[in-house]
């Protein structure tokens, strides 16, 4: 199983980005996808989800109406779009196969988004 993220970076409050996650070794589109992110020295807390399908999503109260999560069982790839970023969305955000847990014990590197102003 391989994931790898990639789309963080620095942005201001307000401001957006888009993460995507290219994973393989494993049958994508069987799976539902997760995004979650983890501060240094927290828990990793769960963001979004998607069915295998992309037909159902479900999300966190804390990322509800800023963050939308999409999948694409073509490329093998899903795809978080923050919007709205605040402050307290500064982590680095891991996918994962998975609803609400990470089903693979081989996370990726992930990637930071950082929200300064």
């Amino acid at each position: 199983v391989q994931l790898v993220e990639s789309g963080g970076g620095l942005v201001q409050p307000g401001g957006s980005l888009r993460l995507s996650c290219a994973a393989s070794g494993f049958a994508f589109s069987t799976y539902p996808m997760s995004w979650f992110r983890q501060a240094p020295g927290k828990e990793r807390e769960w963001v979004a989800a998607v069915t295998n399908a992309g037909g159902r999503r479900n999300y966190a109260d804390s990322v509800k109406g800023r963050f939308t999560i999409s999948r694409d069982n073509a490329k093998n790839t899903v795809t978080l779009q923050l919007n709205s970023l605040k402050l307290k969305d500064t982590d680095v955000y891991h996918c994962n196969a998975g609803w609400s847990k990470g089903l693979f014990k081989d996370w990726g590197q992930g990637t930071q988004v950082t929200v300064s102003s």
